[in-house]
Formats: structure tokens, sequence, C-alpha cells
């Protein structure tokens, strides 16, 4: 919470003082969010357990709370770091936006752990981090700077639509592969080769589909549901004898 309040501050300070974008700050803050907890795991190692998630919903809540207009009029800091996260376009539902798709996030990579954890693959979660933490994250800069293939979504709040770019969207199907090149272990051959072929492709048309600033919960849910079926679709192959 410390590294990505800094995080926050400093990246805030950027938007406020030199200009930065907050499309990219924003971004940068979720990749902060998945590379921090990666690496502090190899030096202080822990077993999540509900209690573990309870606390982490608990500290979500308090940074939300900081961040909210209250605490903003009162103190700079806080203001200072919601600036590197309230987009133009998301006015005036930024809050709301965030709010909103942290919980359901974080409810639905519970659901999916425990989803997954019946085929003893609850780390098969870590394609759904990735492709939401980094995937997604790029996906913005990477479409404002090379993209020149665009199409529309809308947003959840709002009749608005945003613009999203086939650029962007191959962020996502890549951040898909190497979740998966990381986890192959956990698959059989036949069943990497059917999740090489489908999740990519499953992530990246949901992404593409989903509403703008709330594409998260969809992304971490298309994930697990792609594993799923691709372990159901192994063991029909090995039930008939293919």
């Amino acid at each position: 919470m410390a590294i990505l309040s800094a995080a926050a501050f400093f990246l805030g300070l950027s938007v406020l003082r030199y200009g930065f974008r907050v499309n990219y700050t924003r971004k940068v803050l979720r990749v902060v969010l998945l590379v921090v907890p990666l690496v502090l795991f190899d030096y202080l190692p822990y077993t999540p357990t509900g209690t573990t998630c309870c606390l982490k919903g608990c500290i979500l809540v308090v940074m939300f709370l900081v961040l909210s207009k209250p605490f903003r009029d009162r103190f700079a800091p806080c203001r200072i770091c919601f600036a590197a996260l309230d987009r133009p376009e998301d006015r005036p539902y930024t809050m709301l936006l965030l709010t909103s798709q942290a919980a359901a996030c974080f409810s639905v990579i519970i659901l999916t752990a425990m989803w997954l954890e019946l085929y003893d693959a609850e780390r098969l979660i870590l394609i759904g981090l990735l492709v939401d933490g980094l995937g997604d994250a790029l996906a913005e800069p990477v479409g404002i700077a090379f993209g020149r293939h665009r199409y529309q979504t809308r947003s959840l709040f709002s009749q608005e639509r945003h613009v999203r770019t086939l650029e962007g969207s191959a962020c996502v199907f890549l951040s898909a592969m190497l979740g998966i090149f990381f986890v192959r272990d956990a698959f059989s051959t036949v069943e990497l080769l059917i999740a090489v072929a489908t999740i990519p492709v499953i992530v990246t048309l949901v992404e593409a589909y989903s509403p703008h600033t709330w594409d998260g919960p969809f992304l971490y849910f298309a994930s697990a549901a792609g594993s799923v079926g691709v372990f159901e679709v192994g063991n029909l192959i090995d039930r008939v004898g293919l």
C-alpha cells in the first residue's frame, strides 16, 4: 500500500505540474499494482486465506476512502494522488467507476479462484492477472501511441462512446499468451495447445466488447472460464480416447 501510494503521489504530481496524460499514469499504477506483489512474494511469502483476502479488501476500501472528495478537499496529498487517476472522460463518475470495478474485480477473483480450485489449478488466476494488470494496462497507451485501426465501445454509466484500437487489443492477446506460458505445466500437451488457440482470442474479444473502465471483472471471468473449458475439453478427449 505504501509503494502504491507513493507511486500515485509522484504520478499525480507529474500530471498537475508537467501535464502528463492521466491515461498513462493510470496504467503505470496498474502495472505497479501487479508487479510489486509478485516481486515481494519472493521475499515475503504467505499462504492466501480467507482472512488475507478480507484484509486486502479492507485495505482497498481505505485507499478509495482517502481518495473521496471530503478527503481531497482537506488534504493536498489525497488530491495529488487522485490526479493520477482522474481521466477527463470519466468525470463526474471517476470514483464510481473506480470503486465499482474494484469491488467487482475483487469478487470475481475470489469466485474464479474457488472455481479453479475444483480443478486443482488456482494458480491459473495468473492469466487473468496478467491480462488485466499488464495487457489491459498497456492497451490504452499503445493504442494512443500506435493505434491506427479504431473501434468504439460504450461506458457503463453513460451512452458516451470511447475509442479502442486493434493495436491496443493486441496487448491483451499477447499478455494472455504470456500468462499461459507461465502456467504451461498446469496443462497436458493437448490442453496447452487448446489453451493457446482459444484463451487469448476469448479474452481479447471480451476486452473489446466490455464497458469502458469496467473490463477488469469480465477479463478475470473470461480467463478462468476459458481455462475451465480447456480442462473440460481435455477430459472429454481423454474419455473418448483421442
